[in-house]
């Protein structure tokens, strides 16, 4: 592990030292902890995004390669106007 130094204002300070406090765990392992947390949202975010943009667009099942008109898709909605 490696040792850091952060500088926080004292109101963070004095919360974070409470609510590690409440944990019953120090500072740097409740700061280790939140800055884990953050990493594997971020790395799972940015797996999601590659995968939901390796998925061909659904425009690859329009008929003849052509949009449908907007008609077309609301035809069934005519009572509803």
């Amino acid at each position: 592990m490696k040792n850091i130094t952060v500088t926080l204002d004292e109101k963070t300070a004095a919360w974070v030292r409470v609510h590690a406090a409440k944990q019953g765990k120090s500072v740097s392992r409740v700061l280790g902890e939140l800055l884990r947390q953050h990493m594997s949202g971020t790395r799972e975010y940015a797996e999601a995004m590659r995968r939901f943009q390796s998925v061909k667009p659904f425009a690859a099942d329009w008929v003849g390669g052509q949009r449908p008109t907007r008609d077309a898709l609301y035809a069934d909605r005519t009572r509803i106007r």
